[in-house]
Formats: C-alpha cells, sequence, structure tokens
C-alpha cells in the first residue's frame, strides 16, 4: 500500500485549512481598497463641483443671487449652527420623520405581509391601495391640519401617509415571492400556515422590506418637510419656507444641506438595523 496516500489527504487538508483565513485577508483588502477608491472619486467630484460653482458666482452678481455659492451656504450654517438654528430645527423635523417613519412602516408591513394569508382579500384591495398611493400627499396637507391641527401630529401624520403604501407595497412583494416550493415542502412536513409564515414567509421577505425602508426614509423627510410648509413655526422646512419667501438663496441651501445630512443619518442607521437582522448579507 502507497503511505503516500494516507498523509495526502491530511497535509491537503491543513493547506486548504491554512490558506482559508489568507484568502479571506485578501478579499477584505480588496473590498477596503475598492471601497476607498469609491469615497476618494465621490470627494473629488464633489470638491470638483463645489469649485465650479464658486468660481461661477464670484464674478457675476446675478448668478451669486440666484444660486447663492458654497462661501455663502457654508457661512449661513455656521451662523444657524452658532445660534442654535440648525441644531432646533433638525431635531424638530428629524424627529417627526422618525416618528412618521416608524408608525407609517409598522402599518405598512404588517398589512402587505397579513395580505399572504389571503390572495382574496389582496385582491379585491389592491385597486383601493393603488388609488392612496396615487394621491399627491401634498394635496392632503389641508385635510390632515383639518384633523391633527398645525402642531407635531399633523406632520407625524403628514409623514406616515408618505410612507405607508410603500411599506405596504414592498412588504407585500416579498411575501408573496417566497418560494412555492419552500412553502410545499413545509407543509409535507406538517408546519401549519402560520409556522410557514413566520419562520419562511417573514425571514424570507427581509431583503424587500428593507429596501423600502431604505426608500421611505426619504419619504418620511418628504412628508414631515411638506407638513412645515403648511404651518409651523420650527423645522427646517419651516426655514427653508422663511428663507425663500424673503429670497435668501444661500439659507434655502444651508436648510437643504441640513435636510440632506439627516437622511444619510437616518439611511445610515436603517443600513446598521439591516445588518444586525440580516447577518448573512455580510458574507457576500
Amino acid at each position: 500500500m502507497d503511505s503516500s496516500a494516507g498523509y495526502g489527504a491530511p497535509l491537503a487538508a491543513t493547506s486548504k485549512t491554512e490558506a482559508a483565513p489568507a484568502l479571506l485577508a485578501a478579499r477584505r483588502r480588496a473590498r477596503l481598497r475598492a471601497t476607498l477608491l469609491v469615497i476618494f472619486t465621490q470627494i473629488a467630484l464633489l470638491a470638483a463641483f463645489l469649485a465650479f460653482w464658486e468660481y461661477m458666482t464670484v464674478f457675476d452678481k446675478q448668478t451669486a443671487f440666484m444660486f447663492g455659492s458654497p462661501s455663502a451656504i457654508a457661512g449661513f450654517l455656521m451662523t444657524m449652527a452658532a445660534d442654535g438654528s440648525l441644531w432646533r430645527d433638525s431635531y424638530v423635523t428629524g424627529l417627526e420623520t422618525l416618528l412618521g417613519f416608524a408608525v407609517g412602516n409598522v402599518i405598512g408591513t404588517l398589512i402587505g405581509l397579513s395580505l399572504w394569508y389571503s390572495r382574496f382579500v389582496s385582491r379585491v384591495i389592491e385597486p383601493f391601495v393603488i388609488a392612496l398611493g396615487s394621491i399627491p400627499i401634498i394635496a392632503l396637507a389641508p385635510i390632515i391640519i383639518i384633523w391633527f391641527g398645525t402642531g407635531l401630529m399633523s406632520k407625524i401624520a403628514m409623514s406616515t401617509l408618505s410612507v405607508v403604501i410603500v411599506a405596504l407595497v414592498t412588504s407585500y412583494k416579498g411575501a408573496v415571492g417566497v418560494d412555492e416550493d419552500q412553502i410545499n415542502l413545509m407543509r409535507t412536513l406538517g408546519a401549519s400556515k402560520f409556522q410557514i409564515f413566520r419562520k419562511l414567509v417573514v425571514p424570507a421577505s427581509l431583503t424587500d422590506i428593507f429596501a423600502g425602508l431604505k426608500l421611505t426614509v426619504g419619504f418620511a423627510l418628504i412628508g414631515a418637510i411638506v407638513g412645515e410648509f403648511m404651518s409651523s413655526s420650527e423645522g427646517l422646512g419651516h426655514a427653508i419656507f422663511k428663507a425663500g419667501s424673503l429670497y435668501i438663496i444661500p439659507k434655502v441651501f444651508a436648510a437643504l444641506v441640513a435636510t440632506i445630512a439627516l437622511a444619510l443619518i437616518l439611511t445610515f442607521l436603517v443600513g446598521k438595523v439591516e445588518k444586525l437582522l440580516m447577518p448573512w448579507r455580510r458574507l457576500g
């Protein structure tokens, strides 16, 4: 008997085991380099755009009045930060957005997933969902103000209505998209419909649900801003509306920068929650 055959397999297995961490480290380094390259390119493009914008407004007063300038916008941001209005308005809009985002997604996701139980019910309510989703959110603002007043609740309601239909549709799409073979397999193993729903449908729908969450961050923020446009004494929407009515364009852009920053922070937090609830996504 060839003794090398007996020792070859363990040696090959050992070499593969030792190579695995090195291969994993190489992949991580490659991903890090790619990420750094993307970030560098984004920063370079932003810097070039701001430099061009600043150049175009330095020598033309009309252009500076119409579009502001990055330096003027930065000046207003620092002024707003110093007097506290930036943080106060960001907090108010952020609170309205976060509450509307949470309420709208919870309601929409629960309804969307629940429709998996009955295709008949889902077909019955489908035209009503489409009808509600086709209504411009700004058209509902006067009614929302009559129902909820001009305080915080009206902004939360606007934000919620901006989110709920999208959350419903994306969660329902994820639920009905579950592989029928997997459902049939669980049925043959004796699983009840609730067990199939809890252990298969909900986990399989998480990808679509979180895609909807990332999408509805912007919708929730839009709803809150629209509500502040209609009636408010604070918030980023109020700051934008007030500065725009006074034709202070750099201050409008300064509030828009704060709004964009708020949206990016909320989207980042949603991504972190996604990684916690879907750890297998990090392995891809």
